[in-house]
């Protein structure tokens, strides 16, 4: 097997946790035995917090990384100081080139895959961004460069023992059941059931499918998602092959998983998933984007502006993610090979 390329990582909102949980892991990156990493950022950030070294190309990291942080400089701009804990849309140029370079190194194979540090909508809207986060933007950089991927991005959540994707991510509760349809139900298990395969080395996965409505709809008496979407979607995917469950009852399922039953959830919205996850890890939960050409995790927090502010930034979501990428990363490698 071939030594896996870096890891690259994005720079996230200096004004964050990104610059603090960036050196934080470096640090500890011999006493866990981290990969090689290096980070595309703004010099002058990382300044006074670590020994750091400006490379040209990702390749030159691996022989830097043991003695300082490898860091792929953005071109220099004109920028008022980073005001720690206060977000700046002066930086939202930077931050999303930074996310566009990594993408493009890992597309190219530079990058072994992405990291990406935790970024503010808010800000990066006010400079005029049209996405509604990292997940979007990146699948249509990935999109751009290689028009046949065509299933939709899956956010999956990785910790506490479960892995949860979600059905849907960013979009208002009241625009669940609109948003729902036999087409999306079935490429989204598509993706994690070859995500499972081909990411974490499970040969037959075991997936299982929230309902939406409380009691997964109890045979149409509370809601008809369940009898005329999810669960003929079902059907059909059993019968293709997979090992997929009919609508659970989301109250119990995710017990049924921790349990062994299932190797991940297949949740409809956004905090149904993240709710079980967060609850039983809540520092050190893991997002990953599934059905991507690249491999991209990312803590499972957001800027915990307060914290930088304070500095009391915890980097263990970070390292949960550098570890997760990495595996990732040897287990495709592994499965292509």
């Amino acid at each position: 097997m071939h030594a896996l390329k870096p890891l690259a990582v994005t720079m996230g909102d200096p004004a964050g946790c990104g610059p603090d949980i960036i050196v934080q892991a470096w640090k500890k990156r011999k006493e866990l035995n981290l990969s090689c990493f290096y980070v595309i950022g703004l010099p002058e950030i990382y300044a006074g917090r670590v020994e750091t070294r400006l490379i040209e190309r990702p390749d030159e990291a691996p022989e830097l990384f043991a003695e300082a942080l490898p860091v792929l400089p953005l071109p220099s701009q004109d920028l008022p100081p980073v005001v720690t804990g206060t977000g700046n849309p002066h930086y939202a140029a930077a931050i999303i080139q930074s996310i566009d370079w990594a993408t493009g190194h890992a597309l190219k194979g530079e990058a072994s895959a992405i990291v990406t540090n935790p970024i503010s909508k808010a800000i990066l809207y006010q400079a005029g961004f049209a996405y509604p986060g990292h997940t979007e933007f990146i699948a249509e950089l990935c999109r751009t460069e290689q028009p046949e991927q065509t299933r939709p991005p899956v956010m999956m959540l990785v910790g506490g023992g479960l892995r949860v994707a979600l059905m849907t991510i960013h979009i208002p509760l009241i625009q669940v059941s609109t948003h729902l349809s036999r087409d999306l139900i079935r490429q989204t298990c598509m993706t994690v059931f070859d995500a499972l395969q081909t990411q974490f080395r499970i040969s037959t996965p075991r997936l299982a499918l929230c309902g939406l409505n409380p009691h997964a709809g109890e045979e149409g008496t509370i809601g008809l998602e369940e009898v005329e979407y999810i669960n003929p979607v079902a059907a059909e995917l059993r019968q293709a092959g997979l090992d997929i469950s009919d609508a659970r009852p989301a109250d119990t399922v995710f017990h049924e998983a921790l349990s062994g039953t299932y190797d991940a959830v297949i949740a409809m919205t956004h905090d149904q998933g993240l709710i079980p996850v967060k609850t039983l890890d809540f520092w050190g939960g893991v997002n990953t984007t599934l059905g991507l050409p690249i491999l991209r995790t990312s803590p499972d927090h957001g800027t915990a502006y307060d914290a930088a502010r304070a500095g009391q930034c915890r980097p263990d979501s970070l390292i949960s993610a550098l570890r997760l990428a990495a595996d990732m990363a040897r287990d495709r490698q592994s499965a292509y090979d």
